[in-house]
């Protein structure tokens, strides 16, 4: 009886921590995009669109600035337009090929990311978005 509850009970405590660790299954929808920027203190939404494989939008900071945004479609880290790089393009180029990308070329850093195009591990002819903070690579599409 007692091997039954500690084992009911390991048992339970591995499916919470499991179910804490798992990804999201889709990515963000426009509603949730929407609440997410809200929750960050962003008002007067617009324009929301998923392009170039991030979310975007316009809205109004906490401090009333109009500022155009990305977020990252998978996790909705929010990357406002002006947002300071903490990585160099070089950091950027090396990051990429760490990643098995080739012939990287347009890289530049325009509306708070990094965008750069080249051709992914597999060969196919892709852009990028690229967290400024930690070269992650946060949307990518066909070029």
């Amino acid at each position: 009886m007692k091997k039954t509850i500690v084992l009911t009970a390991l048992l339970s405590l591995s499916t919470v921590a499991f179910a804490q660790d798992a990804k999201p299954a889709a990515p963000l929808t426009e509603a949730q995009v929407r609440a997410r920027l809200t929750e960050q203190g962003y008002t007067k939404v617009n324009d929301v669109k998923f392009e170039d494989g991030v979310w975007k939008a316009d809205a109004h900071s906490a401090q009333g600035d109009s500022v155009d945004v990305r977020l990252d479609a998978k996790t909705g880290q929010v990357y406002p337009d002006k947002q300071v790089a903490n990585l160099s393009e070089a950091d950027v180029r090396a990051r990429l090929s760490a990643e098995g990308y080739t012939n990287v070329h347009d890289v530049d850093f325009e509306d708070g990311i990094w965008n750069a195009e080249g051709d992914d591990p597999s060969g196919k002819d892709v852009e990028l978005k690229i967290d400024p903070a930690t070269g992650k690579v946060i949307g990518k599409e066909k070029d």
